[in-house]
């Protein structure tokens, strides 16, 4: 496969032909915020919305997880229009993720504490009203805990659950209501899920953790 050359931030990169920005830019060291992408998946979901980018020749942001890379592109990943988009998805996601970092597994190494550090934005802003769901915990596992309320419907899980062939998880319900949950709504304990935690290894927020004892 040959190499395509191109420049982020004001950075000359390389990168394989087909690749997408984001993948191009975080090979090399830039980061771009991102919870959905997953580098296996031909087709991007694009679904968090915290990937803009500008690039040099277009009119409008692109997400960077869609966008193939070309020869000689210009890519700006902190453009002022971009940035505010970028910003004003991870606001949207944060009005309904309770912020409780402190008693969170996921402290620390959480996808959504390193976006809003990089992109200037408090966990606990006060932009939009604040509109929790306050779903029940299922904890019916004996490996690891699914807290719903901290999903960000990435799809990850999902994703891999399928790509598996376990199926045992999926999305329902639309709008506010949109959930990952398994078939019929049953407990995850007493769905086909064979405990393989690739699911919980995915998550980039604390949705999906082991149990302690595991």
């Amino acid at each position: 496969m040959s190499s395509i050359t191109l420049t982020i931030d004001n950075k000359k990169v390389t990168a394989p032909e087909g690749q997408s920005i984001l993948w191009a830019a975080l090979d090399n060291d830039i980061y771009i915020p991102n919870l959905c992408a997953i580098r296996e998946r031909t087709d991007p979901a694009a679904s968090c919305r915290l990937c803009f980018v500008e690039v040099e020749g277009k009119p409008m942001p692109v997400t960077a997880c869609t966008e193939p890379i070309t020869e000689g592109m210009v890519v700006n990943t902190k453009g002022t229009e971009s940035q505010s988009l970028a910003r004003t998805a991870l606001e949207l996601l944060l009005a309904s993720h309770p912020v409780d970092c402190g008693h969170c597994a996921a402290n620390n190494s959480c996808e959504l504490q390193k976006a809003a550090k990089h992109l200037g934005v408090k966990l606990n802003t006060k932009r939009y009203r604040k509109l929790l769901k306050e779903l029940p915990i299922d904890d019916s596992s004996p490996i690891f805990i699914y807290d719903p309320n901290k999903c960000v419907l990435c799809g990850k899980c999902v994703w891999k659950c399928h790509e598996l062939g376990i199926g045992a998880i999926g999305f329902a319900y639309r709008g506010f209501d949109r959930m990952v949950t398994s078939f019929a709504g049953q407990p995850i304990g007493q769905s086909n899920c064979n405990q393989c935690m690739e699911c919980v290894s995915i998550c980039p927020v604390g949705a999906l953790v082991a149990k302690e004892n595991t």
